[in-house]
């Protein structure tokens, strides 16, 4: 099927579900397991602890970049 529309905004209101059924949900959770095998959540084993929430937030904010540099580094 082709579709026209005049607008972006036209054209992302007809990729909602607003009665979703079986079929979209099997479009998600294959959308996840593509979104897994591509870039697979790795997280670090153990229990944290952290003085402050400035703490936890900066420790998190460290992990994500260094995960992002590994993510570049292996391409």
């Amino acid at each position: 099927m082709i579709y026209k529309f005049k607008t972006f905004d036209e054209a992302q209101k007809a990729l909602w579900s607003f009665e979703p059924d079986e079929r979209y949900y099997a479009l998600v959770k294959d959308l996840f397991a593509l979104a897994n095998k591509l870039y697979p959540p790795r997280c670090r084993q153990g229990i944290f602890l952290f003085k402050t929430i400035e703490e936890a937030n900066d420790f998190r904010r460290k992990e994500e970049i260094q995960k992002a540099l590994d993510l570049i580094n292996n391409d």
